[in-house]
């Protein structure tokens, strides 16, 4: 306990989900996101709507996998995109530390959005991706709306609108 004593004995339930990556993929060029949007059951247990609009995510699958190469991996499995360049890390964060050991960390990615669009995903992981390309002003009034209601996706997009003009500026965009 804060007071140095020592607390009753607690049963926890921890679920192991391990390390995850997440990218908000940005045209600085079209000042623009690339999103997707793919079937979710929780949300639906939860009572919201089981097709969230999200950044690229995904799980470090393989031991020695870095961070940066699982966000390539899956900006173009799940959205059929390359990255450009390096990728600038946001932070790495615990989405849920009262029940999960994972950590995610965040980056933010340059793409070209002119390419955007489509179904992707991984067949053998049965995923239906749909991209979606958003221009910042409909980001900012999706975040303010409350349309955006996960995680990854509203820090990685409240860090974007913090810090776009350094970004595109970085990048040598308009």
């Amino acid at each position: 306990l804060f007071s140095g004593d020592w607390g009753p004995e607690i049963a926890y339930d921890v679920l192991r989900r391990g390390a995850a990556v997440a990218i908000v993929l940005y045209d600085p060029d079209r000042d623009a996101v690339v999103l997707v949007e793919q079937f979710r059951l929780p949300p639906l247990y939860g009572g919201m709507s089981p097709w969230p609009v999200e950044v690229v995510a995904g799980l470090v699958d393989h031991e020695g996998e870095t961070d940066d190469a699982v966000a390539r991996r899956e900006t173009a499995e799940e959205a059929g995109l390359s990255v450009i360049g390096e990728l600038i890390p946001i932070q790495r964060y615990m989405p849920t530390p009262g029940d999960s050991d994972q950590g995610t960390m965040l980056f933010c990615g340059r793409v070209d959005a002119g390419n955007a669009g489509g179904i992707h995903g991984v067949a053998e992981e049965n995923e239906d991706i749909r991209v979606v390309v958003k221009d910042m002003a409909e980001i900012e009034r999706m975040v303010d709306a409350g349309e955006i209601d996960n995680g990854h996706t509203l820090i990685c997009l409240y860090w974007l609108l913090r810090h776009r003009d350094a970004v595109r500026r970085r990048w040598g965009a308009g």
